[in-house]
This record gives structure tokens, C-alpha cells and sequence, in this order.
């Protein structure tokens, strides 16, 4: 697994080309996306701890700012076991480049591991509603980050975070909606590409990148 706090690409499961399929039958818009921005790249996370932590490391700053924080975490000793988090001192993590509140939120994460609180093959059992609230009742754990670690460490393919920004503007962009669905609106919205959310999902964050050429979840660091 990479050293970036973005997913790695991987060769796309069967199922998963199969639903993308189904989703291009469904919704006209959604067909474009490949057919102008080209094949969807399969990103993926790795799970537990470590894939966590990342999430947090990347909440509200660029792809790019967080890749550069990781990197330095990632040279830290045993940083990315839940055990060798907790062993770091605050000095050390902010020299990394980690504010405050996400070495606060990290140590939470590690400690809920270490606990027994989470547990990876736990998560993996769970169905997503469930695996969600597990995974926000952790300080640091917003739904957000609940949502992305099961679309891309897990794999799900009807998880959607309809909070994100990117997701919201990808849409506007592609339905040519007056303005940028909310939350609820999009989350409505996304209820016609059931079971399919995720893949949905990621055809969105793709498209935004084509358009934009700015990173998205599904973008790694140039």
C-alpha cells in the first residue's frame, strides 16, 4: 500500500464493472462520465488504523498539503499501527505537520483500536448503516469519514457521501442544476441509483476531475 492519504488504483472487480454498466442503462448523465472523462480508475484504501488515520490527516485541506503531512506521519516509527501512534509524542506529530485537534482526534482512533472498540474484521462484518455509526461514535470520526472508509478501504458499492463538496458540484455540473445540491437534496437524489451509491459515487468524483482538473477523492497527487 501507497504512503498517500489518497487510494491507490487496482484492478476493478467484476461486480463492480457490471454495476457500472447497470448505472449507465439507468442515468444518461452517468454514461457521459466514462464516455468523455474515460475509464474510471478503481481506487482503494487500506483498511483499518492506518486507513483511518489517513482519512483524518486529509479532512478540509487540499489533497496535495495532506499528501505532504502523510508522508512525513508515514516516516514517523510504527505511525500507522494504532500501538505506535499512541507511543508518539505530540511533539513529533506536529513536526509532521498534524494540528492539534487531528492529533487528538488520531489518538482517539488508536485508542478505540487498541481498546477493541473498532476492530477491522469487526467493521468488515458489519452492514453500512451499522458500520457507520460504529465508526462516527469515535471522536475525530465524523459520517463523512465514515462514508469514505467504507466506499474506498471496504469496497462497498452502495455507501454515499452525499456531504461531500465535490460530489454536490460534480452533480450541479452534470444534471446543469441551477444551483449545488445540499446534503438532503443530493442524498434524494442518489436514492434512484440504489444499489449502486458508491459506484455512483465514484463516477462523480471522476467526472469532477475531467471537468475541473482539480483533485477529488478518487485522485491521487501529482
Amino acid at each position: 500500500m501507497s504512503d498517500t492519504t489518497v487510494p491507490e488504483v487496482q484492478p476493478m472487480p467484476q461486480e463492480a464493472r457490471a454495476g457500472l454498466d447497470r448505472l449507465a442503462a439507468l442515468d444518461a448523465g452517468l454514461a457521459r462520465v466514462e464516455a468523455e472523462a474515460g475509464e474510471l480508475p478503481w481506487r482503494v484504501r487500506e483498511p483499518g488504523f492506518s486507513g483511518l488515520l489517513s482519512a483524518i490527516v486529509g479532512q478540509q485541506i487540499s489533497n496535495q498539503a495532506a499528501a505532504a503531512i502523510w508522508r512525513r506521519c508515514c516516516a514517523l516509527p510504527a505511525s500507522r499501527t494504532p500501538e505506535g501512534f499512541l507511543a508518539l509524542d505530540d511533539d513529533a506529530l506536529r513536526g509532521a505537520g498534524l494540528s492539534r485537534p487531528k492529533i487528538a482526534h488520531g489518538r482517539a482512533v488508536a485508542a478505540a483500536f487498541v481498546s477493541g472498540q473498532l476492530a477491522s474484521e469487526t467493521l468488515a462484518a458489519m452492514g453500512d448503516e451499522e458500520a457507520v455509526r460504529a465508526l462516527s461514535s469515535v471522536r475525530g470520526l465524523g459520517v463523512w469519514s465514515a462514508e469514505i472508509y467504507l466506499l474506498f478501504a471496504l469496497q462497498r458499492q452502495d455507501v454515499f457521501p452525499a456531504g461531500d463538496l465535490a460530489l454536490q458540484a460534480a452533480t450541479c455540473d452534470l444534471r446543469q442544476l441551477p444551483q449545488r445540491p445540499g446534503a438532503a437534496a443530493l442524498r434524494a437524489m442518489a436514492a434512484e441509483w440504489q444499489p449502486h451509491r458508491a459506484l455512483a459515487a465514484r463516477l462523480l468524483w471522476h467526472w469532477w476531475r475531467h471537468r475541473t482538473g482539480r483533485p477529488s477523492m478518487d485522485d491521487p497527487p501529482g
